[in-house]
Formats: structure tokens, sequence, C-alpha cells
């Protein structure tokens, strides 16, 4: 079997837990590990220009992105620390919209995404990566326009941090942040991939 349709999980049939129904404002349903437990997520995987990236969703929006710097490994234990293991299936066609929109935004067809996107992170996390996403394609800010756009100007290394947390690289644009002085700092996948995805975008890099 090939590395492209080989199954990321276990075979067997995935019954999420339903204690209530979930709606889209419901709360979700957190286990004493820290898990969500009511809600099932969609994994899969696809090869880019960049390498292998893997891809989750839930049935409210894509969840998680790992570029080629996180391996498989590292895909799964961000996957079990925020949801039941139990309820991961593999699944690529709830996922072939965003593997389309990727393959078009690799082959610059696409400069706008739009999968509905579900976010999973602290208030101030999710703040910061909100702002992200406003960032234009081919545009870049800096860290400390970041902070001021978020309203901690002084909160550089948090801002960071939340950066460098970003579940959906690409799709939330933290690769269009840089240092104060143009450089190409504080990208979790790499220099080289930030440059790449930058100059893909024709963004002015000193």
């Amino acid at each position: 079997m090939s590395d492209e349709n080989a199954s990321l999980t276990s075979p067997r049939i995935v019954y999420p837990v339903r204690r209530k129904i979930k709606t889209r404002d419901d709360e979700p349903i957190i286990n004493s590990d820290g898990q969500i437990t009511n809600v099932t997520v969609y994994c899969t995987s696809f090869d880019s220009r960049i390498g292998r990236i893997y891809v989750a969703s839930t049935d409210k929006g894509i969840c998680k992105i790992s570029l080629p710097r996180e391996n498989r490994k590292d895909f799964f234990r961000w996957l079990k620390g925020n949801f039941d293991p139990d309820c991961v299936t593999d699944n690529r066609s709830r996922n072939r919209e965003v593997i389309d929109q990727l393959t078009r935004y690799f082959n610059g067809r696409l400069v706008k995404f739009t999968v509905p996107k579900d976010l999973i992170g602290t208030p101030f996390q999710i703040r910061v990566w909100e702002e992200l996403a406003k960032i234009p394609y081919g545009s870049t800010i800096t860290y400390k326009h970041l902070a001021k756009r978020v309203h901690a100007p002084k909160a550089f290394q948090a801002v960071g941090r939340a950066n460098g947390a970003n579940p959906l690289p690409i799709i939330i644009p933290c690769h269009r942040v840089i240092g104060s002085d143009g450089s190409l700092v504080g990208y979790a996948y790499g220099v080289k991939t930030k440059e790449f995805l930058l100059r893909l975008e024709g963004a002015i890099i000193i």
C-alpha cells in the first residue's frame, strides 16, 4: 500500500460520544484528561510542493494542519492532546475542500481561503489568530505591529508564542509576521519554508 493511501489510524469503526446534541454554539464536553469527547475528528494527509501535509477537521471546520517540519507523530500528539482518540478517524473525503484550496494556493491560483475553521486555543491565542487571518496575501507585518493590533503592545513574547502555536499555518498566515528589521524570524516550520511562502505570494523580503 502506498504512503498516500495508507490509513492514518488503526482500522476500526468510530462511535463518538454523544451525551448531548452538539450545535454550533454548544460548549464541548471535556473529559478528565482535558480532551473533547463529543466531536468526531476526520484526518488525512497529502503531498504538496513543500512535502507531506497532515490535516484534520471536525464537522465545524478545519482544526489542524501540520506542515512537513511536524511529522505524523507530532500531528497525532496534538490531536490526542485536544480530542478523545476514539473520536479520531481517517477520512480523506471530509478534507477534500481544504486539500483542494491548499493545492491551488501552492500553484499560485488562490489568494484567500474560504474553508470553515474550528479554532482550539485560549481566548488570547484565538484573538491573535483572528488578527493574523486579516493580513492580506502578499503583505507582511511585524510582531510589534501584531501586538498593537491585539491591544497588547507590550506583550511581544506572548504574541510570539500564540503565533507559534497557530494550529492552521498558511490558512491563518503566521508566516506573514516578520521581525522589526525585516528578518524572517520566529517561524515554527523553519525559515526556508517561511521564505518559500512569502516568495510564492510575492511579498517583499529584505
